[in-house]
């Protein structure tokens, strides 16, 4: 073997011995990469949850701070006044609810049923993505549109006038929606050997839903319906167009047909139009009021279904 040819063989043979030590820099060079890349997007979300969190604190303690000298038992549930001050809250408060409850009360049997039908029984075909596609749009629209539409149906075309009957039909038109996509995605997550299971024992395709689907797709169900019920007691122009912004003297007025000023409207009308001097302090009160019930209203939902989520999963945690 000549010099040249020897000098070749050993450089090829130097070439080999290098590649692995090549290839290993490579790699950790890739992996301190990845690293802090992974540690830039952590400190990313963590800086984007804490401004959020601060902007929340402060909007919540400002309000707070506003309004809650302006609450007292009177004000909760004492009769409003248009022109001298010390008016209350109490026929809108009684409204708030009431509304909400007849809303939730014709939105949830749809929805859910509408959910179950996405999740367990539709196929993909076009029949399917239509309805999603409706679904979707629908929750989209504004809703003050959505107030002009009950508008002309209910309170025209229907000849209810202002009324709750109205406000509830148009409101539970935002409801819908949202409550379709909770109530499909919660039972989704449902794991398939849960069906499998069930089926594999005898049970039908509804008593598979019934007793073991729905039960497991129950916190996440409550949680949507807590959420849309929450949004749903701040909607101010859905209801300024179908319910109206008077209120009955009697409380509380069961009548379905008696128009029904809620809190949001009653804010919003003693603001805008409202003469009484204390107007400014009515409205933070009134503020003050619709953030401590939807905090409570959250927590005696929420908290429930974690418990029941935790046991369905058995988890101590």
């Amino acid at each position: 073997m000549t010099d040249e040819a020897l000098s070749k063989d050993v450089l090829q043979q130097g070439k080999k011995l290098m590649q692995p030590a090549v290839r290993t820099d490579l790699m950790l060079y890739s992996l301190r990469g990845v690293r802090l890349s992974d540690r830039i997007a952590t400190l990313a979300m963590w800086a984007a949850g804490i401004v959020i969190l601060g902007i929340l604190v402060a909007f919540l303690s400002y309000m707070l701070v506003k309004g809650l000298p302006a609450l007292s038992y009177h004000f909760i549930t004492g009769m409003p006044s248009d022109i001298r001050a010390g008016g209350g809250v109490g026929p809108q408060f009684f409204n708030s609810f009431y509304i909400l409850a007849l809303s939730m009360l014709f939105a949830i049997p749809i929805a859910v049923g509408a959910g179950i039908y996405l999740a367990e029984y539709a196929g993909n075909n076009r029949l399917t993505d239509l309805i999603r596609l409706s679904t979707e749009s629908l929750a989209t629209v504004p809703s003050i549109v959505l107030g002009l539409f009950g508008m002309i149906i209910f309170v025209n075309t229907l000849g209810l006038g202002f009324s709750i009957i109205g406000g509830a039909l148009t409101l539970m038109l935002l409801n819908i929606p949202v409550l379709v996509r909770v109530t499909e995605e919660a039972i989704r997550t449902v794991p398939d050997q849960y069906r499998e299971a069930s089926l594999a024992l005898g049970a039908t395709k509804w008593q598979t839903i019934w007793r073991v689907i729905l039960p497991n797709a129950l916190p996440g169900i409550i949680t949507g319906i807590t959420l849309t019920a929450g949004r749903a007691m701040g909607e101010t122009a859905i209801l300024i167009f179908t319910a109206g912004t008077t209120v009955s003297r009697t409380v509380p007025d069961f009548s379905l047909t008696a128009a029904g000023e809620t809190l949001a409207v009653h804010m919003w009308y003693v603001m805008a139009v409202g003469l009484v001097p204390d107007r400014l302090d009515i409205a933070n009160g009134i503020g003050a009021l619709l953030i401590i019930t939807i905090l409570i209203f959250n927590l005696m939902f929420t908290i429930p279904a974690k418990m029941w989520q935790r046991k369905m999963t058995g988890s101590s945690h």
